[in-house]
Parts: C-alpha cells; structure tokens; sequence
C-alpha cells in the first residue's frame, strides 16, 4: 500500500502478528556533478515526543538503541545502486514500554554546504515485515526542495497495542542539528 504525506496505516492489522519490522530508505542523486552523501537516523521518543535518551538517537555513530530494539544496518555514503540504500530494523517486542514512537529522519551529510535536496530525486520509505520480507507500506517522497538538507521521511507509533506508520515528509533547512533539536536533543 503507498501512502501519501500525512497518510497512516495500521501495521499490526496489515500482518498478524507482527512482531519486527526493517525500514528501508532510498534515493537517487540527480547529476549535479559532486556525490551527495545521505544518512538515515532514528529517534526513539517517548509520549511527550522527546528522545528517550541520547542514546535512542541511532545512526551511523551509535548503530544500536540502548534497549538493542532499535539497530542501524550501516552506513551508504554513495546511494549508488538498486534496492534501499540503508535499513534501520526495530523489534517491536523489545522497545522500551515508554517508548511512544520511532521517527526516521534522512539527512545530507555535507548539507550546510552546497548539497540540499533539490539534487535528490526517487526518495521513499518502506516498512517491510521481517517475519517474511514483505512490504506492508511504502511512502515515494514525490517533491523536491531546492534548500531543505534533512528530513524526517515517517514514523513508527503505538495506537492502543497496535503499533501504526505515518508518512511525514518535514523537510529542515538546518540539516541534522534541526532534526535532533526537534526531539529535545542538543546538536
């Protein structure tokens, strides 16, 4: 199923059972020339939609949340190739009891640069059940912004005991820093 932005879809209805899920996050560079080097993160937050902790902020520096729930595959400095260019994977089952919601963000590395998304085009989300490699839902991030260099793409939510994905799509002119200090991190 593909979302739109701001679209949300239960995924404990959509597969029973489901007990972890790998989120995928991919894009093409358009030719401008210089590689552009795109990171994924998540942040793991709680009701109030702080990071839980410092360390529930998960990427290519800290590849695994303290409760070990939350695991960054690694880093893709090119985006070259088919396929996702990096996976987080999230044990549903292992996610702190506090945690309300996981948000992924995509950033560019040397974005305060010269580099911004206008130069990024074929970007998407996909949440896809570890249990059987499924694809439960995607979200094709369809516009292009000439000066945003970070965004947060979607997020994982609790609703009751189902847990729920929301296409989001907020784009930050100020990178990573503008991500983070919006879940009560210090950049």
């Amino acid at each position: 199923m593909n979302l739109t932005k701001g679209g949300n879809i239960n995924l404990t209805k959509q597969a029973q059972g489901l007990t972890a899920v790998s989120i995928g996050l991919g894009w093409d560079v358009s030719g401008f020339g210089a590689a552009v080097d795109i990171d994924a993160s998540a942040v793991v937050t709680g009701p109030d939609g702080r990071a839980l902790s410092d360390a529930h902020f998960v990427f290519f520096n800290n590849l695994t949340s303290p409760d070990g729930a939350v695991n960054h595959a690694g880093d893709n400095a090119t985006g070259a190739g088919g396929g996702d260019d990096e996976q987080i994977h999230v044990d549903l089952v292992r996610l702190a009891p506090q945690a309300d919601k996981v948000s992924f963000a995509v950033s560019i590395h040397d974005g305060q640069a010269v580099q911004n998304f206008g130069q990024v085009r074929n970007a998407y989300i996909r949440v896809v059940n570890q249990a059987d490699g499924r694809e439960i839902t995607r979200y094709d991030l369809s516009h292009q912004s000439n000066n945003e260099t970070a965004m947060i793409f979607g997020e994982l939510y609790r609703h009751g005991p189902d847990w729920k994905f929301r296409a989001v799509g907020q784009g930050f002119v100020d990178g990573l820093e503008g991500v983070i200090r919006s879940f009560g991190l210090s950049a």
